[in-house]
């Protein structure tokens, strides 16, 4: 065992592909640094041994940013320190009372009077609340209730605007205008402004556009796999370091630590790195729809790791996945936190919302919400080297044990999937984003 830690820990693979991602610059879903980034990534693989490296490639809606502002008063708000516009919004103007709805609760929405109002709403959510809201949710009941224009406020002092798609599946650009803006701004629009007429603009341009995901595989050639997974693409306003250059990485460098163990594999592993994660995981879905499940013994995917030291773990109600945690834990003298939830927020959702064992594994941090995530801050000084070389060890021993044939997994049926959603009140959310993808009888 000393053997494999030793070279992991002194590896730079997983690292120098990270600086390549950030030094691609944009890679917003559909652009040629998308693009770019998927080469590089697929170059990668074959260089650390994996075999059948390639790309797959499919339709995207294709979005791009133009200026943006709040205008309020006397004042506007447009640079990109103060107002950016959120990844699939319409390109529109529209004005109307500015209405600051903290933190954007649905019983908030139903208490409010929002119909042909400016909603503005914080990032984050209550302590005493038992869920997240994400921020497409908040954006349709705001739509719901007939707002003009959405102003979405970062709740965390000194971190800037923060950006996030908007739209469906079925409706890929929003109804109404949406921006982000920074905490310090809308501090000074709920003081100034709230009741006080505002304009929302939002300059963007639409198109056809290509996306693509990244393939190569280990192991032997069983009808059976374990998917290792990232996405590729990032948000055009940062570097994308932490999300997900880092995930992107770490599925090189776990490329490189499976390939000095191939041996050790019972089971194929595939590693599938996606395109258009951040305008609705349309990589993911698109590689779900070209898969039998019954031949994925389990997702093991990377999102949002190294951007905190201590690792954790969505399980989605699967026992033996937090078995498995506890196995390698034990065998390594360290703990992996199992988050028994639904997490229906990153790349292993297409599967996992169909009763395919799969893990969102993350870095576990502080506080709520993304932190420097998903604004111009996601840059490669916020992390560590020495984190990306200590999860991969965690990560690619859970990659083995999850291949071998010590390990088996029963799938779900999706009506238990659906049930646990109802069960942690996540399924209201989801219905109203266009993510809820059971039949409303099942």
């Amino acid at each position: 065992m000393s053997t494999w830690i030793g070279r992991t820990f002194v590896s730079d693979t997983g690292w120098d592909h990270l600086e390549r991602l950030v030094d691609v610059g944009n890679r917003m879903a559909g652009s040629a640094g998308e693009r770019d980034a998927a080469e590089l990534t697929r170059d990668a693989l074959a260089e650390a041994g994996a075999r059948d490296a390639h790309l797959d490639e499919f339709d995207i809606q294709g979005w791009e940013r133009g200026s943006s502002s709040v205008d309020a008063g006397d004042e506007t708000f447009s640079q990109q320190h103060e107002c950016i516009a959120l990844p699939r919004s319409p390109g529109a103007s529209a004005s109307g009372d500015l209405l600051d709805l903290g933190y954007g609760l649905p019983e908030d929405f139903e208490d409010a009077d929002c119909e042909g109002k400016v909603v503005m709403v914080r990032s984050d959510i209550p302590d005493h609340y038992d869920r997240y809201i994400h921020r497409r949710e908040k954006y349709y009941h705001a739509v719901e209730a007939g707002a003009a224009a959405f102003v979405y406020r970062n709740h965390v002092e000194g971190y800037l605007p923060p950006t996030g798609s908007v739209g469906t599946q079925e409706d890929p650009i929003g109804e109404i205008p949406a921006v982000g803006v920074a905490a310090e701004t809308g501090a000074q629009l709920a003081r100034q402004y709230d009741g006080e007429a505002v304009t929302v603009s939002v300059e963007a341009t639409t198109d056809d556009a290509t996306s693509q995901n990244v393939h190569a595989e280990l192991g032997p050639d069983t009808d059976e796999a374990v998917l290792v997974t990232s996405h590729v693409d990032a948000h055009d306003i940062s570097t994308g370091a932490m999300d997900n250059g880092a995930g992107t990485a770490m599925v090189v460098e776990l490329a490189r630590l499976l390939a000095d163990r191939e041996d050790e594999l019972d089971t194929r592993v595939r590693f599938v790195c996606f395109g258009a994660e951040e305008v609705g995981l349309v990589g993911a879905e698109h590689e779900a729809d070209q898969t039998d499940f019954d031949d994925v013994k389990a997702v093991l995917n990377n999102d949002g790791v190294v951007q905190a030291r201590d690792l954790a773990f969505y399980t989605h109600g699967f026992p033996e996945l937090s078995d498995a945690l506890d196995t390698v834990g034990d065998r390594l003298d360290h703990p992996l936190k199992a988050v028994p939830k639904q997490g229906p927020h990153s790349d292993h959702w297409p599967f996992v919302q169909w009763g395919v064992p799969g893990y969102h594994v993350y870095g576990e941090s502080s506080g709520t919400g993304r932190g420097w995530g998903h604004t111009h801050a996601d840059t490669l000084d916020k992390l560590e080297k020495r984190d990306l070389r200590e999860q991969a060890i965690l990560l690619g021993d859970l990659a083995v044990h999850l291949a071998s044939d010590e390990f088996a997994a029963a799938h779900r049926r999706p009506d238990e999937i659906a049930a646990a959603l109802e069960d942690e009140d996540q399924a209201e959310g989801m219905r109203i984003t266009g993510d809820w993808p059971y039949d409303e009888s099942e």
